[in-house]
């Protein structure tokens, strides 16, 4: 089985022995964070290959070699960014994410979840790296299944609580996950931060389901999730991140204490989002 993810405009792209063997066409032209931090002004093909290839190159993604110890921030209000915050001061006990050659994954050391999620995206399946798998264990994670690399976040919310952990932060990218984590919230008495992540193109009903039952969720070039979400918090304008709950706000307010650079705090009706700043297509 090869590995595959969908990046950059919802572009579908496969790889295999730690080389790209596929690549979708992307799904919007062009995305404002891409276009900040890559200078990326009309997303193609080749600039999705381009943009995998740099994180195998860099990270070692997809290969024996991947890089997993991180302190370093991609952006400022990324999910991992947020949960390394949230487990420095001891808001959350754990984390619950996918990571690529692993599946899913339960961490609780800061700098491994930033090293797993820092440079991920929609990863939608994977097969074992031995080396990887290893190196997640050695920095005190648990693989939920090592011998098939499976995503799972309700079993690996399971898990996570049959390890002692309760105040978990779960990953996920569909409406009925959120929603049967809720129910295993409710059955095993767990205080989760289900947090809503690739979103791109959901259905006006899956948006619905999503912000019913997540605390947080970062809306990528989602337009139900626009206008639908009721935030109590919101972080950014292009790509918004929109925290849903009172944990969910207090988990955002957590990371920004972390932010080393100025911040803007203002009042206001929410959602903003300004039309030029926005993704075209939104899907």
């Amino acid at each position: 089985m090869p590995h595959v993810m969908e990046l950059l405009g919802k572009a579908r792209v496969v790889v295999k022995d730690g080389r790209v063997v596929e690549v979708g066409e992307p799904e919007i032209d062009w995305c404002p964070l891409f276009a900040k931090l890559r200078g990326v002004q009309n997303i193609t093909r080749e600039e999705v290959k381009k943009n995998i290839e740099s994180r195998i190159r860099d990270v070692g993604m997809f290969t024996p070699g991947r890089k997993l110890f991180e302190l370093d921030t991609y952006v400022a209000f990324g999910a991992s960014e947020i949960v390394m915050s949230g487990l420095r001061c001891g808001f959350l006990d754990t984390t619950v994410t996918a990571c690529d050659g692993a599946g899913t994954v339960i961490a609780s050391n800061p700098a491994l979840v930033q090293g797993i999620g820092g440079r991920m995206s929609g990863l939608i399946e994977t097969e074992p790296i031995g080396g990887i798998i290893d190196g997640i264990q050695k920095l005190g994670g648990t693989v939920l299944d090592p011998s098939t690399a499976a995503i799972d976040p309700v079993r690996g919310a399971r898990k996570a609580a049959e390890l002692g952990y309760r105040k978990i932060a779960v990953t996920v990218a569909f409406a009925e996950t959120a929603k049967e984590l809720r129910k295993l919230e409710t059955e095993l008495g767990l205080d989760l931060i289900i947090i809503a992540v690739h979103v791109t193109g959901v259905s006006k009903e899956e948006a619905e389901g999503i912000l019913e039952n997540s605390d947080i969720v970062i809306s990528c070039a989602s337009r139900y999730i626009r206008e639908l979400a009721k935030p109590l918090v919101q972080v950014a304008a292009a790509i918004p991140l929109f925290a849903l709950t009172q944990k969910g706000k207090e988990l955002v307010i957590e990371r920004a204490k972390d932010i080393q650079s100025q911040i803007l705090i203002n009042t206001m009706r929410l959602p903003m989002l300004p039309a030029h700043k926005q993704p075209k297509n939104l899907l």
